[in-house]
């Protein structure tokens, strides 16, 4: 990267060599008195940190959200805020196909059209073995944007390739088998398979240190049942059954999450969302949200700290418009 490269390029670059997931917001249309202009640009990483901006503390908690969202789902999408009423007239977002229309009452009259475009890690794949099960299987990964690691020998995968990859595949006929297979169970590698004969799988699985229930999540004769002859036949399986452990976890985005600098206690990752008791806005809640003890057992959680303020004034009156 060249070091005149602004800033938050450089900052997507290193992300995405570390295979840290984020969404890049991009704002495409401001409407005044809207603080961010089209161009101004964000990025949101999956524990709710966002770098850069597209808007005041109001609209960056709605981004958040949405951000949050789409790294869940993998699917882009353009986000509009305004302080008007959404098209239904129930304040509840309104979705379309490809958008997100959400009334944010905090916004001083302008309006904001912002792109969210989630970036996670193609998924990595950790290959053992010379065989010709292994080379198929190096050979066909990257058509399906996997990248493939291969390593000829266990001293060859490192705990970091393991920890952060979603697929092992041992193909290694009996080299190094044992250690790199309750390695990856420990890691909490997705998918783990495991190249041999129906007999001979049974057989290496009853000799790891493992219990029952980590034994079961390797996959042995690997691949899904095709009819699979051929080294060639048997990788396509593999990386079927690949394919379905992957894209069934997807949703839930069981990626690699860039450790947040030292916080105190975390009260979340961003998959738990609240609703602002003074404006009603719905907010994640992250390191970085505002939040209040007073008033009752119920932590509350804000958009902003000028809402926890009016909050903190008068805690009953929000109560009473909750039980309302």
């Amino acid at each position: 990267m060249s070091p005149s490269a602004p800033p938050l390029e450089a900052r997507m670059a290193e992300l995405t060599g570390r295979h840290v997931p984020f969404v890049k917001a991009t704002v495409v249309r401001a409407r005044r008195p809207a603080s961010a202009r089209p161009g101004d640009t964000a990025l949101v990483l999956a524990d709710g940190r966002v770098e850069g901006f597209v808007g005041g503390a109001c609209a960056e908690a709605t981004v958040r959200v949405q951000a949050l969202r789409t790294l869940r789902s993998g699917e882009s999408l353009l986000l509009r805020i305004s302080p008007e009423e959404t098209a239904d007239g129930t304040g509840e977002p309104v979705v379309e196909e490809g958008a997100v229309s959400v009334a944010n009452p905090c916004l001083s009259g302008g309006e904001l059209e912002i792109f969210l475009e989630p970036l996670r890690p193609v998924p990595r794949v950790v290959v053992l073995g010379e065989s010709p099960i292994a080379r198929a299987l190096a050979a066909f990964g990257p058509v399906l944007g996997y990248e493939i690691t291969v390593a000829s020998g266990a001293d060859g995968i490192t705990p970091e390739e393991l920890a952060g990859s979603q697929a092992l595949v041992i193909a290694s006929h009996g080299r190094g088998e044992e250690p790199v297979l309750v390695s990856a169970v420990r890691a909490g590698v997705p998918y783990i398979g495991l190249v041999a004969s129906p007999r001979r799988g049974a057989a290496v699985l009853d000799a790891l240190p493992l219990d029952a229930e980590d034994r079961a999540r390797i996959h042995t004769p690997a691949g899904l049942w095709i009819g699979a002859r051929t080294p060639g036949e048997i990788a396509v399986s593999i990386l079927a059954e690949v394919i379905q452990a992957v894209r069934g976890r997807s949703v839930e985005v069981e990626v690699e999450v860039e450790a947040p600098p030292e916080t105190p206690e975390s009260p979340g990752t961003g998959s738990v969302t609240a609703v602002d008791p003074v404006c009603g806005m719905t907010v994640s809640v992250v390191d970085s949200t505002p939040y209040s003890d007073e008033g009752g057992d119920e932590r509350r959680w804000f958009c902003c700290a000028g809402c926890r303020a009016a909050y903190e004034k008068d805690p009953a009156r929000y109560a009473k418009a909750d039980a309302s």
